[in-house]
């Protein structure tokens, strides 16, 4: 009975506990100014609402809001510095070593040079046994011969890269060197990722004898990974077709008429125009 008339005789509509929500005018303003002032925060949204229209809102309903309707961009998602840098056509290099063993177990070196904005491998340099100033410079030159420089290389902490010849070397082609951040490998993404790249599609399936055979390898490894291999990075498109849209215009072939193209000495074998 006191169930019944307590449905009959009370307010139909009842009011959900709690505070009230803000307005749907005050919700578009403090999107609005966090659009338009992507630096201001919780606090100083609050006190410049409360300067301008004499409305008294509280930093946590501020944050509140903005949890809920602002979609941001999660953390460490955008670029890094690198890359911003080398969206400047020409104008950055990043450069690497990496180790290998040949057959009879002997260490090589390798220096791989790549260009930042097109991904594309500028060259590779092998050097036997241990490495010194002298050798990394001679590694460098020996790539850079007969190129246009860039204005920036990118390297990053490795102490082969702090020899005082290396240092010179620079300073005598005129380009600037720019430190990668030290434990940050996404700081110096792509190189990191040439390099594996090369370790699992090429040096983990093949085996080599000595310095020359090495590098004979790579440099055909070299132009399979900018004339032929697409990247995903690149939409599609071989690092070669990045440099120049307009003169490496790509052959398409007839799913009637086609053949097949070996690489790096039969480890890749792709579909071309008859």
């Amino acid at each position: 009975m006191k169930r019944k008339y307590r449905h009959l005789y009370s307010n139909k509509t009842r009011k959900k506990p709690g505070r009230k929500p803000p307005s749907q005018a005050l919700i578009d303003l403090v999107l609005e100014m966090k659009r338009r002032n992507p630096n201001y925060g919780y606090r100083r949204i609050a006190m410049q609402i409360f300067q301008s229209f004499g409305i008294k809102i509280s930093c946590f309903t501020v944050g509140r809001i903005l949890r809920k309707y602002k979609k941001s961009p999660p953390r460490g998602s955008g670029p890094s510095w690198l890359t911003f840098i080398g969206h400047m056509k020409d104008s950055l290099w990043s450069i690497d070593l990496f180790r290998c063993e040949s057959i009879h177990l002997k260490t090589h070196w390798v220096m791989v040079v790549m260009d930042q904005f097109t991904r594309t491998i500028i060259g590779f340099a092998v050097h036997a046994g241990d490495l010194h100033g002298v050798a990394v410079c001679c590694l460098f030159n020996q790539i850079i011969a007969g190129k246009k420089l860039p204005k920036y290389l990118s390297s990053d902490n490795d102490p082969l890269f702090e020899f005082h010849r290396w240092q010179a070397n620079l300073r005598i082609i005129d380009v600037d060197e720019i430190k990668s951040v030290p434990g940050c490998p996404t700081s110096h993404p792509f190189i990191e990722r040439v390099i594996g790249t090369c370790r699992r599609e090429l040096l983990d399936r093949t085996l080599f004898w000595n310095e020359r055979d090495l590098l004979n390898k790579l440099n055909d490894f070299k132009h399979y990974y900018n004339e032929v291999r697409g990247h995903w990075s690149l939409e599609g498109s071989t690092p070669e077709q990045k440099a120049d849209p307009i003169d490496a215009i790509p052959n398409v072939a007839s799913l009637e008429h086609y053949r097949w193209q070996k690489h790096c000495r039969g480890l890749f074998q792709t579909p071309m125009a008859a």
